[in-house]
Order: structure tokens, then sequence, then C-alpha cells
């Protein structure tokens, strides 16, 4: 927007639409003098915005067919799988449109160094037609630079630039110096289902990246392979630094996802071993089932085992037995049992 007063950054997520009506105001209004004047216009718009949060783009304007720089047909039905970043501009901007777009292009790098180089897509869609045409918009891409291959420049037909900023929920208004518009970002998930806003020129990483982040870290807890577990811990302990403007690994949080993992895998080999001891069969049905299977082997074996058996629960008979022949073979042991007997029956 032409004559744009520095606009507060804001993003909006579904479930997060409510904002104050007067940041409609810093975000929207061309000039202080329009912003008095036309706040209520402004204000309708940014409502329209977030009602857009959570609408899907397969009512077909998916399917629109639109033009790249290269004047190729594409379709933003093309860009699903992963989440996609959309913005509006006019290359006859020169004020808003470049800021947005050159601070769009440092948030981008930055979320691709924490998230990946091909985490997902960008699109720039020139929205002042018949002049808004594949070759301005190849021309508006060098001009600012851009030459990343995972970013495209697009330029609808004339007839598709209201059904396609309509589905976005992006409003803009002629003036006799340009257009008045949102300054807006929209972001897709990967199943095409507008996800987020985020307004203003000059607006913070964390607002931009982090959306972003959440999208690819409920793709990843969706897929049960290997790599999805990777890339779902490596997005968790992915933090944003306000020291150094960027983002990190925190790898503290490597190490307590580590513990807590050990902890976990020590608990349940813990309870394995207890519930193993808990199914174990009682030394006297052991016994019984020993002496039923020894029943059927050979006559040795049986022998053997009757043995066994004996040896584990001798009779009361064996039990008298085995101390007489103690006390024979010790005879104090017969001295001192007499002297016990005698004075048990002085007791009495």
């Amino acid at each position: 927007m032409r004559g744009h007063a520095h606009a507060r950054a804001l993003v909006v997520t579904r479930g997060r639409a409510s904002v104050a009506a007067w940041l409609a105001v810093a975000v929207v209004a061309q000039c202080a003098g329009l912003a008095h004047a036309q706040a209520p216009a402004w204000d309708d718009a940014l409502r329209a915005s977030q009602a857009a949060i959570g609408r899907s783009l397969a009512d077909g304007t998916d399917q629109l067919v639109l033009r790249d720089a290269l004047n190729r047909p594409v379709r933003l039905a093309d860009y699903r799988g992963k989440p996609l970043v959309v913005s509006f501009i006019y290359t006859g901007c020169f004020q808003s449109c470049p800021i947005t777009t050159r601070r769009l292009a440092e948030g981008v790098r930055a979320a691709r160094a924490a998230l990946g180089d091909d985490s997902f897509r960008v699109v720039s869609i020139g929205f002042n037609q018949p002049f808004d045409d594949p070759a301005a918009m190849a021309a508006y891409a060098r001009q600012m630079r851009i030459a990343d291959p995972r970013w495209t420049f697009i330029a609808p037909a004339a007839a598709d630039v209201e059904p396609l900023t309509r589905a976005f929920g992006f409003s803009f208004q002629a003036t006799p110096k340009g257009f008045d518009h949102l300054t807006q970002l929209s972001i897709v998930d990967a199943s095409g289902r507008v996800a987020a806003q985020v307004y203003g020129e000059n607006f913070e990483l964390p607002m931009f990246v982090g959306p972003l982040k959440d999208l690819l870290a409920g793709q990843a807890a969706r897929d049960t392979d290997l790599g999805s577990v990777w890339r779902k811990v490596k997005l968790y302990c992915t933090v944003y630094d306000p020291a150094s403007g960027g983002y990190r690994l925190n790898y503290s949080l490597f190490f307590e996802i580590f513990c807590g993992v050990s902890v976990l895998a020590g608990l349940g080999l813990f309870m394995a071993r207890e519930l193993r001891r808990e199914v174990r069969l009682p030394r006297s049905l052991r016994s019984l089932l020993f002496g039923m299977q020894a029943a059927e082997r050979s006559p040795a074996t049986r022998e053997r085992a009757g043995a066994r058996s004996a040896r584990a629960h001798p009779s009361e008979g064996a039990l008298a037995a085995d101390r007489q022949s103690r006390i024979r073979a010790r005879p104090w042991l017969g001295r001192v049992m007499r002297r016990v007997r005698r004075l048990r029956s002085l007791e009495h």
C-alpha cells in the first residue's frame, strides 16, 4: 500500500480469529487521512480475511488455470502435499509490496534453514490484471532478487482475480495512486485448506515460521515411519532464539527426550519381569505336573523323578527316620533332646 505507516505484525490461526478492530487500521490503511475515513470498510476487510481461515480451496479455486513467470499453466492443486505460503502483490507497487516481499524472503530463508529446504512452497500472485502478466511477474522477481526454485510468481486471468482473492479473504481497493489492500500472507496446509493469516509488513519470524512448523509437526504425527518420528523430534527441538533472531536446535530437549525414553523403557522392562513372576505356577502344582509327566516316561526316568520328588516332599515317616539317624550319628544331640523332653514334662 502506498504511503503505508508502520504496520503492526499479527498472525491469526484457526480458533484465534478474534482481533481488536483498531488493528485493521494499522494493517491496511493507506495513510492516516484514509485510515479515519475508511476504517469501517477496512474492518470488514480484516473480518473477511479471518473468515477465510479453515476454508478449503477444493471448491474449485485450486483448479483455476494460472500462468507462472515462464507463461506455463499451473494450478494451486499442483502444490498439494506440502504447506503453501500465498502472497498477493501488484507489480506497480513501490512501497508496501516490495517491503513485504523482502521481509517474506527473509522469513522463507529462516524457515527453510529451520524446517528443511523442501518443506514448503511459496507463490506470489499478481492481482492487477491485465498488467501483472507473466513477463511483469518475472521482472518483479528479478527486481526482488528472488531465484528460489520453490517460489513461483503467478499471473491469473483477469476473470479469475475476484474468485481467487475471495477464497483467500484478500481485499483490495483501487485508488488514484494504485491500490489499498491488506498486507497479508496466507498459509495453506497440505490438504489445500487455509490454516493461518499473517498480517503486517515487518512481521516477526515466529509469526511466520510458527504456523509452518505446526503444520509440519501435524503431518509427522500422522505418519508412523521412522523418518517421520525423527522429523517430529527435530521439529520439537527447533526453537526460536531471540538473541540471534533465528531458529536453532535446542540439544537440551534432545537430552530430555532421551532420558524420558530411557525411564519409560526401564519401567516397561520392570513391569514385564513382574508380570512373568505373577504367571509362574505354584511349586506344588509344578511338582504335581512334573510327577504326571514322569509317570509317562521310562521306569528308570520315573525312578529318578520319584527320588527327586521324595527329596522335595518327604513323608512324616521319612522325617522321623531322618531325625533318628541324626541322633545316632551325634550322641550329644540325643542327650540334649532327652533333657528338653524332661523339662517340658516338668512344666506340665
